[in-house]
């Protein structure tokens, strides 16, 4: 994955909130949308889910989970241009006895004040998807695959860099 790249897959975790969760109901695949936010430490991403909503009760039963970040659509072009990226991998519970709770509470409620309340529900609950193989598409023809370790340890090294710059 080049530099602009891996500026690219930060932008669109950094700058879109809503992405399409896919998870596995008895039934078959389910897409449910999502608002996220990238784990301040660059371990994955962050969701605050209930747990009356299909798409997490279809996460206690497997974790294994896509997230897909797309750029938005503004209605010209040609949409097979548009950059996207997908993370799959385990979704687990991130629980507030752990460490790093604060820390990725406070990273969903800075992107999401209207979410403050929520932690008080019973249902809902902070999970991290932390993922084991990303697949970024940077426009037609311009896709690779990366195992999710390598690239959060990538995006980890850049961290504090600004990856602001419109693209």
């Amino acid at each position: 994955m080049t530099p602009e790249e891996l500026q690219c897959c930060a932008r669109l975790l950094q700058g879109r909130r809503w992405a399409a969760l896919a998870t596995m109901a008895a039934e078959g695949p389910l897409a449910s949308m999502v608002a996220f936010v990238p784990d301040p430490a660059w371990r994955g991403v962050l969701l605050h889910l209930s747990t009356l909503a299909a798409h997490t009760r279809n996460l206690a039963v497997s974790e294994r989970a896509s997230l897909v970040v797309s750029a938005a659509d503004d209605g010209s072009g040609d949409p097979q241009e548009l950059a996207r990226l997908t993370l799959s991998g385990a979704v687990t519970v991130v629980a507030p006895a752990a460490g790093d709770y604060g820390s990725a509470r406070d990273a969903y409620v800075g992107r999401f004040p209207a979410s403050e309340p929520r932690f008080a529900f019973a249902d809902f609950h902070l999970y991290r998807l932390l993922p084991e193989r990303i697949h970024f598409v940077g426009g037609f023809a311009r896709a690779r695959t990366l195992a999710g370790a390598t690239f959060l340890a990538r995006l980890a090294d850049h961290a504090g860099q600004s990856f602001d710059t419109p693209g």
